[in-house]
C-alpha cells in the first residue's frame, strides 16, 4: 500500500527511503465499504484522502435532492472536500465509496507540518493542486462549452474504466445529462 503512494508521489518529486518514511509517519490508514460515506454534508473535514485502490465519488444534492457528482476518485487519487478541508468549515459535498477499498490519508496539520519539514513534499503538493485546478478548469470550460457527446468522450478519456464501474445513473450526473441520453450517447 505505502509503494502506491511513493510512486504516485515521485512522479513528480524524488525521495530518498528516509525522507518517504518521514512522509510516510504523517499519513495514517483506512478502509472503507461500499456505500460508506467518507464525509457529509456539515461534517467537520479533517482529512484528504488518497486512494489505493476502490472507487469514490464526491457530489453535492441540490434544494430538490438531485445529485450533482463533481468528481470520481480511482486508483491513485485524491479525494475530499477541499473548501471545507483547507478553510476548516462545514463540508459542502457528500464523499461516498462505490467500492470497498484501501486509502491512506493526511490531516490538515499533518500536511502543513510535513512541507515545513520537507520542501520536497511542499513542491508536490503546490504541483499536485496546480494540476487538479487545472482539471477542474478543463471540466467546467468542457461542461459549459461542448455539448454531451463531447463531454462523454471526454470521459471515456479520462476515466476509461469508469463505465464498467459505475451505474448510468451516476455517468449521467456527472455529465449533466439525463439518464436517457446518456443511453443514446453510449450507442452512437
Amino acid at each position: 500500500m505505502n509503494q502506491e503512494l511513493r510512486q504516485h508521489i515521485e512522479k513528480i518529486v524524488s525521495l530518498t527511503d528516509e525522507e518517504f518514511d518521514f512522509v510516510l509517519s504523517h499519513f495514517n490508514q483506512k478502509r472503507f465499504l461500499k456505500h460508506q460515506f467518507l464525509i457529509q454534508e456539515g461534517d467537520t473535514v479533517d482529512n484528504d484522502f488518497f486512494i489505493i485502490n476502490g472507487l469514490l465519488k464526491a457530489s453535492h444534492r441540490n434544494e430538490e435532492n438531485k445529485e450533482h457528482i463533481l468528481q470520481f476518485a480511482t486508483e491513485g487519487s485524491w479525494i475530499t472536500d477541499p473548501q471545507a478541508y483547507h478553510n476548516q468549515t462545514k463540508a459542502t459535498l457528500n464523499i461516498q465509496c462505490l467500492e470497498d477499498g484501501n486509502s491512506l490519508f493526511i490531516t490538515l496539520d499533518n500536511k502543513e507540518k510535513l512541507c515545513n519539514s520537507l520542501q520536497k513534499m511542499d513542491s508536490f503538493f503546490r504541483k499536485k493542486t496546480t494540476k487538479e485546478y487545472i482539471l477542474l478548469q478543463r471540466r467546467i470550460l468542457c461542461l459549459i462549452s461542448n455539448n454531451a457527446k463531447n463531454r462523454y468522450e471526454d470521459l471515456l478519456k479520462q476515466y476509461p474504466s469508469l463505465i464498467q464501474r459505475v451505474p448510468k445513473t451516476m455517468i449521467a450526473s456527472y455529465l449533466g445529462v439525463s439518464r436517457e441520453t446518456l443511453s443514446r450517447l453510449a450507442t452512437s
